[in-house]
């Protein structure tokens, strides 16, 4: 038989024991993936084994170990480990910021972002963006001026209003 019929006639079982074994369908999937990755790499002696189907449930099986192996040892460092100390929580200032960068438009933010956090030139926006220099000048002044209105606000001092 050739590899492609076996796949053909022992994937959907093989799924199914998978699943079995981890509960989690994708988790399920990468074993099987990797099962007949590996099948593929040594079929001229698999194919020859008397049950290569098998051969590919003891492969999922000891997969399927490993991962559970590996998880318990990663729980078990890290419950050696001391507790990291809390994060701080985010300033008022970034927590303004990240507000009034949701009122812009996608691209607006992209190129802000770009531009001020990575510190990425107006050229290279306009390469990765695939829109052309001028296009990256408006979108960064629009932003620009979206977050001036909607970080105005909160730049007012206590007890003024912005009525005059």
């Amino acid at each position: 038989m050739d590899f492609d019929g076996f796949y053909r006639d022992t994937s959907r079982r093989l799924m199914r024991y998978a699943y079995g074994l981890t509960g989690d369908a994708g988790e399920a999937q990468d074993l099987v993936q990797e099962a007949y990755a590996r099948a593929w790499q040594r079929w001229r002696r698999v194919s020859r084994y008397e049950d290569p189907e098998a051969w590919l449930r003891l492969v999922v099986n000891r997969l399927s170990t490993d991962r559970w192996r590996r998880l318990f040892v990663r729980r078990d460092r890290a419950a050696a480990e001391p507790p990291r100390p809390p994060v701080a929580p985010p300033s008022e200032n970034t927590v303004l910021l990240v507000a009034a960068m949701r009122t812009l438009p996608a691209a607006h933010r992209n190129a802000l972002a770009l531009h001020y956090l990575l510190d990425r030139s107006i050229a290279d926006i306009a390469a990765e963006t695939g829109v052309s220099i001028g296009t990256v000048k408006s979108w960064l002044s629009r932003g620009r001026a979206g977050l001036a209105t909607a970080l105005e606000p909160a730049l007012l001092p206590e007890g003024t209003s912005d009525a005059h």
